[in-house]
This record gives structure tokens, C-alpha cells and sequence, in this order.
């Protein structure tokens, strides 16, 4: 059984290795979410930022902080997260400086100083995090075939949890 301590290292790992997800706010838009792609590091820990421009939905709809959601599924479909947290702007020099690189310099034609650059800082709060590696299915299968429920396999692969 993987616990949540387990399954929160599991989701920054599978963060890491694909770093694709779906951010949205709550209350605007309907909830409208769009990809985005996360930029974290292990000295800056439980924020995730994301490079846009000032045209941005997101951008568009903050004032200064807003209730936020950021959806994943990792990349083999091993673990999925509903995090739910604050979205700030937050064109922190160092920031930008510090996950700035040549594919991210591809979007702004003046480099780290181009005035349509937007940084938005996610603090996570909330989250509930599923576990579904190979053979989990079949193991709730299983359960629910000689145990007649699946729901008690199902819950052991789920954590409540707050980053």
C-alpha cells in the first residue's frame, strides 16, 4: 500500500520526468484549464512556476492571487493529481533567471527582458493523488470478484493530502 508521503515523492518524480499539466482557475472561466508546463526544484520546494505571456487567459483573469487548480496524469499513466492552490503573478528576476533555457528563450523574441513575459507561481495546497501502476486493475478486480467490493483496493492507491 503506498502512503501518502510515498505517493506525494511519486508525483514531484513523475512531475519531473514529464513536466506537463493543466492549470486553471477557480470560479473563472468555468474552471476553463489549459496545458502549461511546470518548472519546480528541489531548493524551492512545494511551488511550481510557469513561463506565459500577458495575453494569457490566466494572466488576464489575476489580479494579484486566485484559488487555482493543476490537473496531471504522468506520463505513463501511473500516478494522476487534482491540486488545488494559489496562482500568482510573480516576475521574480531570479526566478526567470533561474529556469530559463534555450527552449523557453524560443518564446520571447527579447529574451528574459521581453515586456510580454509573464511568470505565474503555483503554491500547491490540497491535492488528492491516485497510484495506478501496471496490474493495479487487476488487482481491484480481484478484490471485487473474492472480496465483492473494489472500492477498499481502490482507496488504498489514493491519497487525501495537503503539499
Amino acid at each position: 500500500m503506498a502512503t501518502e508521503m510515498d505517493l506525494k515523492e511519486k508525483f514531484w518524480d513523475e512531475l519531473d520526468e514529464s513536466p506537463f499539466v493543466m492549470l486553471g482557475l477557480a470560479g473563472v472561466d468555468e474552471a476553463h484549464t489549459q496545458p502549461m508546463t511546470a518548472q519546480f526544484d528541489d531548493d524551492l520546494p512545494n511551488r511550481i512556476w510557469f513561463y506565459t505571456n500577458r495575453q494569457n487567459r490566466l494572466v488576464r483573469a489575476l489580479a494579484t492571487s486566485h484559488d487555482a487548480i493543476l490537473n496531471f496524469s504522468s506520463k505513463g499513466h501511473h500516478l494522476f493529481a487534482s491540486v488545488h492552490g494559489t496562482l500568482t503573478l510573480d516576475n521574480d528576476p531570479a526566478i526567470i533567471d533561474k529556469f530559463w533555457s534555450p527552449i523557453v528563450s524560443a518564446w520571447y523574441d527579447k529574451g528574459r527582458e521581453d515586456p510580454d513575459l509573464a511568470m505565474l507561481r503555483f503554491d500547491p495546497g490540497r491535492a488528492e493523488l491516485w497510484r495506478a501502476e501496471k496490474g493495479d486493475f487487476i488487482a481491484m478486480m480481484a478484490s471485487s470478484i473474492f472480496r465483492g467490493n473494489a472500492d477498499e483496493a481502490a482507496r488504498a492507491r489514493v491519497a487525501k493530502t495537503h503539499f
